[in-house]
């Protein structure tokens, strides 16, 4: 972990997370991929976007998370072992909730938030197994007062 530190990145679907992770792994820091039992997207692969898997393997494996979240009715979790030694995250507001007092604070948190109109186009080209619309909602509600962030970029061109 560079300088004892992890940073963080959360934001809604379509805000840029993974684009702005690709740019910080093609620079040196080291990704935990997040365990989710969403189903994949078309253009997604196991174990380069996510390790899918079932919430039946949340709940046998609990020991082995850091944090688990849900949102929009999936399981999303860090392994603890990943969560110690790797320096960059993607979480959701839950997940960042349940970050332990100490381990916020060698956390850095950046909180991508560029406009639903942006994030609707982005959505809208994605396939997924959630509608626009209720994705929209979804992350309205997940993000409604989150204010654990040491930083904001409101710039889709980040």
């Amino acid at each position: 972990m560079i300088g004892n530190k992890r940073i963080i990145l959360v934001g809604p679907g379509g805000s840029g997370k993974d684009h702005l992770r690709k740019i910080m792994e093609s620079r040196g820091f080291t990704y935990s991929l997040s365990f989710t039992s969403r189903p994949i997207r078309e253009n997604e692969t196991e174990g380069k976007d996510y390790h899918f898997t079932t919430p039946e393997y949340f709940e046998k494996n609990r020991n082995k998370f850091y944090e688990i979240a849900e949102f929009n009715g999936w399981k999303y979790g860090t392994l603890t072992e990943d969560f110690y030694s790797k320096d960059l995250f993607i979480m959701t507001p839950s997940g960042i909730s349940n970050i332990k007092k100490e381990d916020r604070k060698s956390s850095f948190i950046i909180y991508i938030n560029p406009s639903e109109e942006i994030r609707r186009k982005r959505l809208s080209e994605r396939r997924d197994a959630d509608s626009l619309e209720r994705r929209l909602e979804a992350d309205r509600k997940d993000f409604k007062n989150f204010e654990d962030f040491d930083m904001m970029i409101t710039n889709e061109n980040f």
